[in-house]
C-alpha cells in the first residue's frame, strides 16, 4: 500500500518548472503553495494532507488537492468521512470496476510528485519502517485518480485524489511483508518518459486497455531502501527534515 510519503516542494513543482516558466512558478508558489501543507518530510494519508497534482484537465499547471478520494455521488460531510480513509488508495487491478474509483479512472487522471515513500516491514513481532526513494534521487511521478466533490450544504469543491497500487517489486517484497495482506504492494510510479500517456484521454477500449499497460511494477534495482526513525507512537519525530534519513536497528535482520 502507499499510505506515507514525502513530498518536498522541489519534487511537487518538478513537471511545472519544465516548461521554463518563471511567472507560472512564481504564480504557483505565491498562491497555490500557501495553501497546501508543503513541506511534507513525512505525511500519512490518514490525516488527509493538502498537495499539489496533476490533472488531466491542467497537465502543466498544478492544481491543490486532498488526499483521499471522495467520489461525486458522496451525499454528505457524514458520508464523505466515512468514506475517504478508504480510498487513499485504489488497487490498480480493479480501478475501472470499482464505484468509487471507476469514473474517475475514465475521465480523472492525475500525477502526483513525491520524493519517495514509506511502507512498514514486520519482523519478530515488530515493525520497523523504511524509506524507499529513486536511486538518482530524482521525484517519482506516482499515478494517481482525482475528482470533484460539491458540497450539497455548502455549494464549495473540494478536490481530493487517490493513490493507484499495483504488485510490489522483488524490494517491495523483502519489505511490505505485513501478515494480514495477501501480498506486497506499491505505488504506481511512472517512468519519465510515461508519464504523459497516464494523462492521456481514453476515447475507446484500446485507450483504457493502454491506461492498464501503465500500471506495472517499477523495476527494483532502480529504487533504493533503508530503515528510518519511527513514523508511529510517542517515539515519532514528527513532520522533520530529519525523519527519512537512515536509522539503524540492531535487532532488525534484513
Amino acid at each position: 500500500m502507499c499510505y506515507d510519503i514525502k513530498a518536498s516542494l522541489e519534487s511537487q513543482l518538478k513537471r511545472a518548472r519544465r516548461k521554463g516558466d518563471a511567472l507560472a512558478i512564481e504564480e504557483i508558489v505565491e498562491k497555490l503553495v500557501p495553501l497546501t501543507d508543503l513541506p511534507l518530510y513525512h505525511v500519512s494519508g490518514f490525516s488527509h494532507p493538502e498537495l499539489l497534482i496533476y490533472t488531466d484537465r491542467s497537465p502543466e499547471f498544478p492544481e491543490v488537492a486532498t488526499w483521499g478520494l471522495v467520489p461525486h455521488w458522496v451525499k454528505n460531510q457524514g458520508d464523505l468521512k466515512k468514506q475517504w480513509n478508504n480510498t487513499l488508495n485504489a488497487r490498480g487491478e480493479t480501478i475501472f470496476e470499482k464505484p468509487s474509483f471507476r469514473t474517475s479512472a475514465k475521465n480523472n487522471r492525475c500525477l502526483i510528485f513525491v520524493d519517495g515513500f514509506y511502507e512498514h516491514h514486520h519482523f519478530n513481532g515488530k515493525t520497523y519502517p523504511f524509506y524507499i526513494f529513486r536511486k538518482d534521487e530524482k521525484p517519482m511521478a506516482l499515478a494517481g485518480l482525482w475528482s470533484d466533490w460539491k458540497n450539497p450544504e455548502t455549494g464549495g469543491i473540494l478536490k481530493t485524489f487517490s493513490i493507484v497500487t499495483t504488485n510490489g517489486n522483488a524490494l517491495l517484497a523483502k519489505i511490505h511483508n505485513n501478515p494480514k495482506l495477501k501480498g506486497p504492494r506499491m505505488p504506481v510510479i511512472l517512468p519519465t518518459e510515461l508519464e504523459d500517456n497516464w494523462l492521456n484521454p481514453i476515447n475507446d477500449e484500446l485507450d483504457i486497455i493502454k491506461i492498464k499497460e501503465l500500471i506495472m511494477e517499477y523495476p527494483a534495482d532502480e529504487l533504493m531502501a533503508h530503515t528510518v526513525a519511527k513514523l508511529r507512537g510517542k517515539e515519532y519525530l514528527g513532520n522533520v527534515e530529519s525523519i527519512s534519513k537512515k536509522v539503524n536497528y540492531s535487532d532488525l535482520e534484513f
